[in-house]
């Protein structure tokens, strides 16, 4: 079992190469071993503002597009169990959980890599890291935690070679 990327591309103003879901899905690899989740299913759309902004506003009530969005499928509020699922047989391939859907606007990560004086690459990567990272529960809701989050995020860029 391992960590799985399955990626849709929406948009048209960026082409997403082979090379670059290759590092996503090395940062997808190297985020679950510092986190301790050695298997799942990661579903990444790569979309453009429109979109973005319908889905922002459709599910988080705010009208305006936004960088990434993260929809956690094992979000736990405390009041159901949790679901155990168990292989019938020997065989049978094992239950990939699966951990949630990341949907980044393109256009949003060219302006912001171009803000921050780095590749189109990198500000996909850490975006996609910061997406992964809130499917995991983590949060920046107070300046503690986004520091951490943060920490994190350059963490696995660097150990990758995404660098500034």
């Amino acid at each position: 079992m391992s960590l799985r990327l399955e990626w849709s591309n929406e948009q048209d103003r960026y082409e997403i190469e082979e090379t670059l879901v290759g590092q996503l899905r090395l940062l997808l690899e190297t985020v679950g071993q510092t986190e301790q989740v050695p298997n799942g299913e990661v579903a990444l759309t790569f979309v453009d503002d429109e979109e973005i902004h319908r889905l922002n506003r459709e599910f988080r009530d705010i009208d305006r597009p936004t960088d990434v969005l993260s929809f956690a499928m094992r979000e736990s509020n405390g009041e159901e169990p949790d679901i155990v699922y168990q292989a019938q047989a020997q065989d049978e391939p094992e239950f990939e959980e699966m951990l949630g859907d990341i949907i980044i606007s393109v256009p949003r990560a060219i302006a912001q890599s171009e803000d921050y004086g780095h590749s189109v690459e990198r500000e996909l990567g850490f975006l996609f890291v910061h997406g992964f990272l809130h499917l995991l529960g983590y949060d920046h809701q107070t300046p503690e935690e986004e520091a951490e989050m943060i920490g994190k995020q350059e963490a696995a860029l660097q150990k990758i070679g995404l660098t500034r």
